[in-house]
Formats: C-alpha cells, structure tokens, sequence
C-alpha cells in the first residue's frame, strides 16, 4: 500500500461525510431534510429542473457517498458529485458569494464548500479509488 492509496481513501471519506448528510436530508428528510417530494418539489419549482433530475440530484448525493465509502463505482460517484456540485455552485450559491454564511450576514451560503467537492470529485474521477476498495477499476 503506498501513500497514495491512503490518500485517495482519506478524500473518498471526506467527500462522503461531508456529502451524505446532504443527501440524507433530501432523500429521508433526516438532519431537518424536507425529504424526497419536498426537494423535487422545490428543485423543480425554483429550479425549473425536470422531476427526473431532482431524483438524479438526490441519488447522487445520497447513494454517491455510499459508493466512495465503498470504494465501489468511485469514478462514476465522484464524477456525478463533481457535476452536481458544479451546478449547484451556479444555480443557486455564486449570488451569494465566495464564503461560507458563519457570521450569518449574507444571503446565503457562497460556492467555497461547493468548489472543494468539484475538485474532490474530479481528482477522484481521474485517480480512481486507490487500493483500498472493493472495485478498483472503475
């Protein structure tokens, strides 16, 4: 086992602890989650997105982390989180800026958590999942 491998196993658990809550909320309304037909719901409502891409959304960011824990279909996990976070980015949090909402002064939360998980999900996307998974070849 090399660095590496420990490296890329320490980004898949970051993205997925950071990323599943996430998920969980919009897909079992856990965390104070609306849950899956609030969140189609308003995706498609604020969004305008196609229910079919609201359940994409919430597959991705609730199955996706179960994958990188797994180690299991981590190029397609990370490359969906990567997208998904992209267009999460743009769609609804580069009006708010760059940062995070600590100080609860502005509108929302910025693009800083999404911009991490971009570039989690494409050095997962291009690595792979290292030695330490399940399915190592994709």
């Amino acid at each position: 086992m090399q660095a590496s491998d420990v490296s890329l196993l320490i980004l898949r658990l970051t993205a997925a602890i950071v990323l599943w809550p996430h998920g969980a909320q919009k897909a079992l309304g856990w965390f104070g989650g609306p849950g899956i037909a609030a969140t189609v719901a308003g995706m498609s409502s604020h969004f305008g997105l196609p229910p079919a891409v609201a359940y994409l959304v919430i597959a991705v960011e609730f199955v996706g982390p179960i994958l990188l824990v797994l180690g299991i279909l981590t190029r397609v996990a990370a490359l969906g989180i990567a997208i998904d976070m992209a267009v999460a980015a743009v769609l609804a949090h580069a009006a708010n800026g760059f940062f995070m909402n600590f100080s609860d002064k502005q509108a929302g939360e910025g693009v800083e958590y999404f911009i991490l998980l971009v570039g989690i999900g494409l050095t997962l996307t291009i690595a792979g999942p290292g030695r330490i998974a399940f399915l190592k070849r994709f």
